[in-house]
């Protein structure tokens, strides 16, 4: 279904992007509510019954107990409590931990008595997850650089603007060992919220990899020209070897750009190859 747009951002007044923390902090309290009001956290931690008393869900009773020994900090429970003093590396860790928490309640009964209401025995994890992913990226894709949350349930970097279909494109199997869990490794690196600039440049560093176990294979396919250039590029700016000779006096921007450089080349020569190849 084609995403909903709003006047104001059809005539591109109000693009949503690069709200504040304290935005960000509202919104995320404001989802959280939507869900518990639903009862999508009733497996998860219990419901209080009118004639039973507290009846515990799988995190048991102690909720600030259990968040401190999943994200092993304080003053994260409650969130109505805490909310306010979130960074923003707190709430992408409540949002991933919200994340494995949340099932949509599907069967139950209904107590009456004292407008109890709804206790569930049947839940849809799946359906409940995939309904907080489509409320939880329609925010943080406007924070900052833009973010995403994975189907597995992490936080990543959406990445470039009109090349993060890139990130997203699943490539044709080819080798498993060699190339495609390679890809895969690679991309997550360069995506996790917290990655350094080293860890993105390691992410580069596994894409060259891959692109010199398909070296020989492509260069029938290949310009001579073309392809050292592309491993030039590798050598020369303190990518894949270190000496003095080399160059390392760059911006993210420039590591962005060849990541992406880097991982279509890649695309390509799998899809060169695959077509040859089954002609042989």
């Amino acid at each position: 279904m084609t995403e909903r747009q709003y006047y104001s951002t059809r005539i591109g007044i109000n693009i949503g992007e690069n709200f504040p923390i304290e935005t960000l902090r509202e919104l995320i309290l404001s989802t959280y509510t939507f869900f518990e009001d639903k009862e999508y956290f009733q497996e998860a931690f219990g419901k209080t019954c009118v004639d039973a008393g507290y009846i515990s869900g799988f995190c048991g009773s102690d909720f600030k107990g259990y968040f401190l020994r999943k994200l092993r900090k304080h003053n994260i429970w409650p969130i109505k409590d805490y909310y306010l003093e979130y960074s923003d590396n707190d709430i992408f860790d409540v949002i991933e931990l919200l994340f494995d928490l949340i099932s949509k309640p599907i069967e139950g009964t209904y107590h009456s008595w004292g407008e109890c209401g709804w206790h569930y025995t049947i839940f849809d994890k799946a359906q409940g997850q995939e309904e907080f992913r489509t409320e939880i990226n329609e925010i943080i894709r406007d924070y900052k650089e833009g973010f995403t949350l994975s189907e597995d349930g992490q936080v990543m970097l959406l990445g470039d603007k009109g090349l993060n279909y890139l990130l997203n494109a699943q490539i044709p199997n080819y080798d498993p060992q060699n190339v495609d869990n390679r890809i895969e490794v690679a991309v997550l690196k360069f995506r996790r919220y917290r990655s350094t600039f080293n860890e993105r440049k390691d992410a580069v560093r596994d894409l060259v990899d891959i692109l010199e176990f398909l070296r020989p294979k492509i260069k029938e396919y290949m310009l001579t020209k073309d392809e050292s250039d592309l491993f030039n590029i590798a050598n020369n700016f303190a990518i894949r070897h270190h000496n003095e000779k080399q160059k390392d006096n760059y911006d993210a921007l420039w590591l962005n750009w060849i990541f992406y450089i880097y991982l279509s080349t890649i695309h390509m020569m799998v899809r060169v190859l695959k077509k040859f190849e089954s002609k042989t």
